[in-house]
C-alpha cells in the first residue's frame, strides 16, 4: 500500500504520513483524518516508507482532485513562502488556493489557442497613438525580457496602457501575463476593458467568485486556455505556463500585504516567481513606496517616466485650506467651489478616510466614551444603522439613551464619517444627486459596480467616500476632488503614515481634472505645515521622497533596515505579557538586530484578546531571520498563547 506525505492549513511545520489504496499525485488534494477531525490537505511526498518507529498509519479517506492542482513549481514557491514567512507549508499552500472542494468541467471550446502557441491579438477598436514617453516604456520593456521596472507617472499619464501594450507582446509571443490590482472590486472598467481586448484568453481571480468558479478559472489557467489572469493579491500564484510578464499596477497600496497568515506581500512573491521563470515585471504607480522609490534610485529597479495626460487633461490646481479658523465640517472655500463647480454642470469628490456617522460618542456630563468591550478603540457611531459599532471586531451594541458610567441623558456625537459628511452635503446641496459610496454602503453585491457606472455617465452630482472613491476612478466630469480631514492619518502611531497621507492626497488629487485642464482639487488640514500635506499640495513629489527616505534613514527604519514583528495576543493579559517579555529575552544579546519592546500594540485589545509586541530590527537579514526561527522553536508558549509573526510588516498598530 503506498504512502502519502500530507500538509495541513495549521501551524504545524512537519508533514504526517498516511496510507493511501488508490493514486494520488504531488500537489493533489485529499481528505484525511487528523485526531478526530477531517481536514483537507495536500500530498507533497511519496515516501517509500513510514518514519521511523512510525506503526500507526492511518488511511486517507478519499483523494479530492484527480490531477494536480500545484506543479513543481509552485510547491517549490509554497516551500520558499513557509521558509521566508516562518509559517508551515499547509498554511502557505492554502493562502496560493483559489479555494473549492469540488472540480468544475469548465473547459474552454476548442478554438481556444492551446498550451504555448502564439495567439493573434484582434485590433483594438479606437487604439490611440502612444505618446513618446509611452512608447520608449514599452520598447524599454520588450528590450528586456528579464528586466526589472517601475513605470512612474502622475495620475492619468498613461500607466495601464504601458501595461497592456507590454502585455500583448508577450501574449503574442506565446506567454502568459498575471496583471495585479489591488482590489477587483473597484476595477470594473479594467474589466471590462480587458474582456474585449484579450478575447477568449482572461481569467479573473478574485474572493467574490464562488468557491468552484474559482477553481474552474485556476483549471483555465492550467491548462494554458487563459494566458491573461487578472486579479488582487493572490493572483500572484496563478498556474500559468510560460509566465513572461507580471504588471503590479498601483504598488503602493497596502492591500498588497496579506493580513493573516501567511502575511507575504505580493510584490515579494512576484519577484521570486519573475526571477525563477526568467520573467519581466513592472510595477507602477503616481505614489511609490517609499522602498520602491529608494530601489529605483538605487538602479535596482529601472524607471520608467510618463509625464502629461494623454487624454487632454493637467494636473489640478491645488488650494489647502486651514481648518483651525473654520467652524463647520465644510471651509467656506470648499462650499463656493462645491457651487461653483455644480453650478457649470460638472461633479464633485470628497474624501475622507473614516466611515459612520462619528468615532467618538461621549457623555456631556462625565466624559466618558463609549469604547468596545472587546477591543480598545472608541465604538463608531452609524446612523443609518441606527446602531454604535466597532471597526475591528464588528460587534454591534444600540445607541445608549444614557450613559453608562453616569446615567446621566447627555450623550453627545463628536468628530465625523462618510454618513456625516453625506448629510452636511445633501443639506447644502439638496437639489444636487449626492451618494455616499463606503463599506458600509457598498454591503450589496453589485453597488459599488453600479454606483461607479452612474458617477462616470454623469447621473451623481456629488460623490464621497472613503477609498473606494480614490482607487482607478476616471470619471470625465470630475472638475472638484476634495479631501476632507488630510491630516488624519498623521496622528496614527506608524513610521508610514506620513507616506500613507501623502499617497491618498496625491491620489486624490489625481481624480480631477483627468480630460480637461480645468481641474481643481481642495484639501482641508488642521496641520497645513506638515511635509506629507504640503509637498503633495505642492505636487512635489521628489522633494517629498527625498524628505521621506532621509528620514527612515536617520531612524533606521526601512528600506535601510529590514523588520520582523511578533504579536503575542491571548485573552489571559498576564500569560500574553509573559509570552512577549520570554521571547524579548531570547533575542536579546544578538548583535544581528535591535529588540524594539515588549510593547502594547496600538490597538492593545481585539475581539476580546489582548496583543503585545515585539519588534526587531535588522540590517542583516540573513542572520536575524535564521535567529529569530531558533528563538520561536525555543520559546516555550503559556497556555492559550499564539504568536502572529510579520516579517517585513507594512502596518505596525
Amino acid at each position: 500500500m503506498p504512502y502519502l506525505e500530507v500538509v495541513f492549513n495549521l501551524p504545524l511545520r512537519s508533514a504526517f504520513t498516511y496510507h493511501c489504496r488508490e493514486s494520488a499525485e504531488i500537489g493533489c488534494r485529499v481528505e484525511a483524518p487528523f485526531g478526530p477531525r477531517l481536514l483537507t490537505g495536500w500530498v507533497v511526498g511519496h515516501p517509500k516508507a513510514p518514519p521511523e518507529g512510525i506503526t500507526d498509519i492511518r488511511d486517507i479517506k478519499r483523494v479530492i482532485d484527480a490531477r494536480p492542482l500545484f506543479d513543481h513549481r509552485l510547491l517549490d514557491l509554497s516551500r520558499w513562502l513557509s521558509d521566508l514567512l516562518i509559517c508551515s507549508p499547509g498554511e502557505a499552500l492554502a493562502a496560493m488556493l483559489p479555494g473549492g472542494r469540488r472540480e468544475v468541467d469548465a473547459w474552454s471550446s476548442a478554438d481556444e489557442p492551446a498550451d504555448g502557441q502564439a495567439y493573434e491579438l484582434p485590433e483594438k477598436p479606437g487604439a490611440h497613438r502612444l505618446t513618446d514617453d509611452q512608447s520608449a516604456a514599452v520598447k524599454s520593456i520588450g528590450g528586456d525580457p528579464a528586466g526589472w521596472f517601475y513605470l512612474y507617472g502622475s495620475t492619468g499619464s498613461g500607466k495601464t496602457e504601458v501595461f497592456l501594450r507590454a502585455a500583448e507582446r508577450i501574449i503574442a509571443q506565446g506567454g502568459s501575463v498575471i496583471y495585479l490590482v489591488p482590489e477587483i472590486a473597484l476595477s470594473h472598467h479594467l474589466v471590462e476593458s480587458l474582456s474585449s481586448r484579450f478575447i477568449g484568453i482572461l481569467a479573473v481571480i478574485h474572493s467574490g467568485l464562488s468557491p468552484s468558479r474559482r477553481l474552474s478559472e485556476w483549471r483555465r489557467i492550467q491548462d494554458g486556455s487563459a494566458r491573461f489572469v487578472l486579479g488582487a493579491r493572490s493572483a500572484v500564484f496563478a498556474p500559468v505556463d510560460r509566465l513572461g510578464l507580471i504588471v503590479i499596477d498601483e504598488e503602493h497600496e497596502g492591500s498588497y500585504k496579506s493580513a493573516s497568515t501567511p502575511r507575504y506581500h505580493a510584490r515579494q512573491a512576484a519577484m521570486r516567481r519573475c526571477r525563477e521563470a526568467g520573467a519581466a515585471l513592472v510595477m507602477g504607480s503616481a505614489t511609490p513606496s517609499a522602498e520602491a522609490w529608494y530601489l529605483m534610485r538605487s538602479g535596482r529597479f529601472k524607471r520608467l517616466e510618463l509625464s502629461g495626460r494623454p487624454a487632454g487633461g493637467a494636473m489640478p490646481r491645488v488650494d489647502v485650506v486651514d481648518m483651525r479658523s473654520e467652524k463647520g465640517l465644510f471651509s467656506s472655500t470648499l462650499i463656493r467651489s462645491m457651487s461653483r463647480v455644480l453650478g457649470e454642470g460638472r461633479q464633485v469628490l470628497l474624501f475622507l478616510n473614516r466611515r459612520g456617522f462619528s468615532y467618538q460618542y461621549s457623555c456631556a456630563a462625565c466624559g466618558e466614551q463609549l469604547y468596545c468591550r472587546n477591543c480598545t478603540v472608541p465604538l463608531t457611531f452609524h446612523k443609518s444603522r441606527g446602531a454604535m459599532i466597532c471597526h475591528y471586531c464588528g460587534s454591534r451594541s444600540q445607541v445608549p439613551s444614557r450613559c453608562p458610567s453616569c446615567g446621566a441623558i447627555e450623550m453627545r456625537a463628536a468628530g465625523f464619517g462618510t454618513e456625516k459628511i453625506e448629510e452636511e452635503a445633501a443639506s447644502l446641496f439638496p437639489e444636487k444627486r449626492v451618494v455616499r459610496l463606503d463599506a458600509d454602503s457598498a454591503r450589496k453585491k453589485g453597488v459599488t459596480a453600479e454606483t461607479l457606472k452612474r458617477f462616470r455617465r454623469g447621473d451623481i452630482d456629488i460623490l464621497l467616500g472613503t477609498q473606494m472613491v480614490t482607487k482607478g476612478l476616471n470619471a470625465p466630469g470630475v472638475k472638484l476632488a476634495a479631501v476632507l480631514a488630510a491630516d488624519a492619518a498623521l496622528n496614527i502611531p506608524d513610521f508610514r503614515s506620513a507616506e500613507r497621507t501623502f499617497a491618498l492626497i496625491l491620489q486624490t488629487a489625481g481624480r480631477a481634472g483627468r480630460f480637461r485642464p480645468d481641474g481643481e482639487v481642495i484639501v482641508q488640514t488642521l496641520n497645513p505645515s506638515a511635509p506629507a500635506v504640503r509637498f503633495a499640495a505642492e505636487n512635489r513629489v521628489s522633494d517629498f521622497y527625498d524628505y521621506e527616505i532621509e528620514q527612515r534613514r536617520l531612524l533606521g527604519f526601512p528600506p535601510f533596515s529590514r523588520l520582523f514583528r511578533i504579536v503575542a495576543r491571548g485573552k489571559n493579559e498576564a500569560r500574553v505579557i509573559e509570552a512577549a517579555e520570554e521571547l524579548a529575552r531570547l533575542t536579546s544579546g544578538d548583535d544581528d538586530w535591535e529588540v524594539l519592546g515588549p510593547a502594547e500594540c496600538p490597538v492593545g485589545m481585539i475581539s476580546g484578546h489582548y496583543r503585545y509586541h515585539v519588534i526587531l530590527r535588522s540590517s542583516r537579514f540573513d542572520r536575524s531571520h535564521r535567529s529569530l526561527v531558533r528563538a520561536l522553536d525555543t520559546l516555550a508558549l503559556p497556555g492559550g498563547v499564539r504568536l502572529e509573526v510579520d516579517v517585513d510588516p507594512v502596518n505596525l498598530t
